[in-house]
């Protein structure tokens, strides 16, 4: 007897439980892939119940107090690595499991376990490969009806592998376009996005005239988006018929608001002009409370209001964070929590020497404290130590006193920076990372700042730079180390350069440490026809190396060099080398040690510690004194002054720019040597 598929009751069915369920499930941590699908209970059903949010576990006591570190304090050791909860059962939320005395998540019930069926205990998600068809028995249609009964039971990992060989073209059989469909779906319930993605493209290339093609299609639109691919999931929705636009226009409801990035919202925005789901999540993003709108974004704010004809008084209110009562009240002295990792329980001299660098940062803290007392603009330092690991940063974040700050510093990793700028972000309070300049901490946060520009920052400015004093007549040739920061500088050079009318002719990327790779990297080079050469490394090998390379070239056309600030520090360069036209350096952190304010500092902090100030010193003292004054001339809210406030000279460094809601410095000095003085040239 012929099987007949029964269509129109079975897909939809299996669609709606595989779509809306999963996008809100998203927002909830769950249990491994295969979690337990042996339960018996109906698919739609346990995909509708959403996994319970994990509990947060009760920190232990004996947690850091505020302490002044003692002069030559404790060192810090790099993280070995960050601090990890217990992997938990099946099923269970992954919860830390609370210390001593705290209540303790209760067990799962001793029979829940048996509920699985004894051939499912463990399903692994399963890949086509491991379905072996030599031991498989029993017709296909068997095989094909096993699978749908097990994908109706939630039993996804072993639908799986009755369904999977099923939807290979090579397996010749009638319903091949509905198996390979509905194993995509047992996928998506297991949250293999990768592998239920594969098998929608096999879908569309080996079944073309599948007549439920629009579904698959919807399914395949949700699964680009859970794998963050937000181009391709519009245009897979775009081709969707109307009749699918409620159920197209939910999935982007669901969605797109976990979208963060301002950049990608601005591409889709251009791609897909007329999408009025996507301009209402955009204009939904702008407006809420800590969204990341500012009021630069009203202009194109009001356009789309006009355009798709939103509800102008859902979005008249003022863009920008929305700040509780006790962020904006003005006060005559402000407390400010410092996070550092001063790790006071280690005395031995060797963290001494190796945590130096905090001691000094606290201490430049110390002096700024003194100088924004007698400017009759107080503040009151409350010093926590967080170790090394985001164990102990935990522990400090829990206590109840730090929700009383006025203002956050630190800390100095970047696993911890994530911690607290969630901290911060919920308790609207403003943190400043003293060190960091990766700008993806604070993308998507207003209460997080860096004090220091991010690497795309600097290669932005400097492009701009670039093209003034070099023009954009001729192309520039562009070589980065192959690391995170010098990629990210690289990247926002090269948009930024050829946004303003330049070319790039040749980008390469090199490891300082192999000499093949550093040979690699300039051979072939047409410097005789480049505009100029910049070279985005820190390396001390690095730095000689390419700088033969410029010299190599003759003098009548050879181009000039633009290179990271760093090589001013190089031993293995002498400034006589550096020294002259044609070379110039991105220097963000660049001190006039001939400039008044400087010598002041300097003088007091021989004064207080006997020492001169190292690097870390300046970077404290003149971090609270800028961050200092805005507390007391804008309140602890002060994102909106900031943003539109003309930037700002320091005490010790160039200056401070936070414009149109930018949160890293936007102030990036460009040095040359002139005779061997150090000047400013941007």
């Amino acid at each position: 007897m012929p099987l007949v598929f029964t269509r129109r009751f079975r897909l939809p069915r299996l669609l709606l439980g595989a779509l809306l369920p999963l996008a809100a499930a998203a927002q909830t941590p769950t249990a491994a892939p295969g979690a337990r699908p042996g339960m018996s209970k109906p698919a739609v059903k346990a995909a509708a119940k959403a996994a319970p949010a994990p509990t947060a576990a009760k920190p232990t006591a004996g947690t850091s107090t505020a302490a002044k570190p003692a002069a030559g304090a404790s060192a810090v050791a790099k993280p070995t690595g960050t601090s990890a909860a217990p992997k938990p059962a099946a099923g269970t939320s992954a919860t830390p499991k609370p210390a001593a005395g705290s209540p303790a998540t209760a067990k799962p019930a001793a029979g829940a376990a048996a509920a699985a069926k004894p051939t499912v205990a463990k399903p692994a998600p399963t890949k086509p490969a491991t379905a072996k068809p030599a031991a498989r028995t029993g017709s296909p249609d068997s095989h094909y009806r096993a699978g749908k009964v097990q994908l109706d039971q939630g039993q996804y990992a072993a639908a799986l592998l009755e369904l999977e060989p099923l939807a290979q073209p090579g397996a010749r059989f009638a319903h091949a376009a509905d198996a390979a469909y509905l194993a995509a779906v047992a996928n998506a319930r297991l949250r293999q996005w990768a592998d239920a993605e594969q098998l929608l493209n096999l879908l569309r290339a080996e079944y073309p005239a599948y007549p439920n093609l629009n579904e698959a299609l919807l399914l395949q639109g949700q699964v680009s988006l859970e794998q963050g691919d937000y181009d391709t999931a519009l245009k897979t929705l775009g081709a969707l018929p109307a009749d699918f636009g409620p159920a197209r226009d939910a999935l982007k409801a669901s969605y797109l608001p976990r979208l963060n990035d301002h950049g990608t919202w601005q591409r889709l925005l251009r791609r897909t002009p007329d999408d009025a789901a996507l301009a209402r999540a955009y204009a939904d993003r702008l407006a809420v409370p800590n969204g990341f709108g500012t009021e630069a974004d009203r202009p194109q704010l009001d356009a789309l209001v006009a355009q798709f004809g939103l509800d102008a008084a859902r979005y008249a209110g003022p863009l920008g964070p929305r700040v509780a009562a006790h962020a904006t009240a003005r006060k005559t002295s402000y407390n400010v929590g410092v996070l550092l990792p001063f790790e006071f329980d280690d005395p031995s001299w060797q963290k001494q020497r190796k945590n130096q660098f905090v001691t000094d940062l606290y201490a430049g803290l110390r002096l700024a404290q003194d100088s924004l007392q007698r400017a009759g603009h107080p503040v009151q330092l409350f010093a926590y130590d967080t170790g090394a690991d985001t164990l102990r940063l935990k522990q400090v974040l829990a206590l109840p006193e730090l929700a009383g700050m006025d203002l956050l510093i630190g800390p100095v990793y970047k696993s911890g920076a994530k911690l607290l700028a969630r901290y911060a972000q919920e308790h609207q309070i403003v943190c400043v990372n003293p060190l960091s300049q990766d700008g993806d901490l604070v993308l998507d946060n207003p209460w997080h700042y860096l004090n220091s520009p991010g690497a795309a920052t600097q290669g932005r400015l400097a492009a701009q730079f670039a093209a003034d004093a070099f023009g954009i007549g001729r192309p520039a040739v562009l070589l980065h180390e192959d690391a995170h920061d010098e990629t990210i500088f690289a990247d926002a050079y090269q948009a930024t350069f050829e946004a303003l009318g330049g070319k790039v002719s040749a980008r390469r990327r090199f490891n300082p440490d192999v000499d093949e790779s550093l040979a690699a990297a300039s051979a072939g080079l047409d410097l005789a026809g480049t505009g100029h050469l910049v070279v985005a490394s820190d390396d001390r090998k690095a730095g000689p190396y390419f700088l033969g390379v410029q010299r190599a070239a003759p003098a009548a056309t050879r181009p000039p060099l633009l290179a990271s600030g760093a090589w001013l520090d190089n031993p293995r360069l002498d400034p006589s080398q550096l020294n002259g036209p044609g070379i110039y350096f991105v220097q963000p952190k660049y001190i006039d040690e001939n400039a008044l304010g400087y010598h002041r500092f300097r003088q007091l902090y021989l004064q207080r510690q006997h020492l001169p100030p190292s690097a870390y010193a300046s970077q404290g003292f003149d971090m609270l004194l800028f961050f200092g004054n805005a507390l007391a001339e804008f309140g602890p809210a002060f994102q909106t002054g900031l943003a539109t406030e003309a930037p700002a000279p320091g005490a010790v460094f160039q200056g401070y720019a936070y414009p149109n809601g930018f949160r890293d410095n936007q102030v990036v000095p460009i040095t040359k040597l002139d005779g061997l003085e150090m000047r400013v040239v941007k």
